[in-house]
């Protein structure tokens, strides 16, 4: 693809095609504190020290039966997040079962 753009054998407008040369484009980005993280790493240890790591557990565990079976998940997703599961810890049961995609890089 890049060397057809490159060879200007495909067309893309504003890149290979009606550039202005002496273009000086600003991108803004945004630009977040450290504090902001830190706030949000203490606020996530506070909902796992008060949620009820039993009930969490189980949910995990009732993911994890439910994607082995093949059954519906969201059910059992639903009711872990009630139970204070986060995304990361669902995540890690779909890819203890499913394992992790790797892209295999060829085209």
């Amino acid at each position: 693809f890049q060397q057809q753009i490159d060879a200007q054998e495909k067309i893309m407008i504003g890149v290979n095609k009606y550039v202005e040369e002496d273009e000086q484009v600003d991108i803004p980005f945004l630009e977040i504190d450290d504090s902001v993280e830190t706030e949000q790493l203490k606020r996530l240890a506070a909902v796992k020290r008060k949620r009820d790591g039993r009930r969490v557990a189980e949910c995990l565990n009732a993911i994890r039966n439910a994607c082995k079976k093949g059954d519906n998940v969201m059910p059992y997703c639903i009711e872990a997040v009630k139970s204070y599961a986060t995304v990361q810890e669902i995540c890690d049961v779909y890819r203890e079962v499913y394992g992790e995609y790797r892209d295999p890089g060829i085209y």
